[in-house]
């Protein structure tokens, strides 16, 4: 989308440019400047059109990062994990029977 952004700010500044309403020339220090000049505004543009777009990706990946934190990092980690838990239901299925 930002590179989207900048091809329609660069195609403008051309256009400009071609009918002399933006005050730089035809030669390569003029394209050069065009150039700088839509990566300036297209970068502004951006911050602010894209901001939406901004939060929504960075709380997915807030998201996964929280799931990744969440869950036991190494297998012997699960393992110990899973034996707790199999204990657990099994010290309880013994006290359900010895009473």
């Amino acid at each position: 989308m930002r590179f989207s952004i900048f091809g329609a700010v660069f195609f403008v500044s051309i256009m400009l440019a071609k009918y002399k309403l933006f005050p730089v020339s035809a030669d390569a220090m003029g394209f050069l400047l065009i150039a700088c000049f839509a990566a300036v505004v297209s970068g502004l543009l951006s911050y602010v059109l894209l901001s939406k777009q901004r939060d929504e990706m960075s709380a997915q990946i807030v998201g996964r990062i929280e799931r990744r934190t969440s869950k036991p990092k190494s297998m012997k980690s699960r393992f110990a994990a899973q034996a707790a838990e199999e204990d657990a239901l099994d010290d309880a299925q013994r006290a359900s029977q010895d009473v």
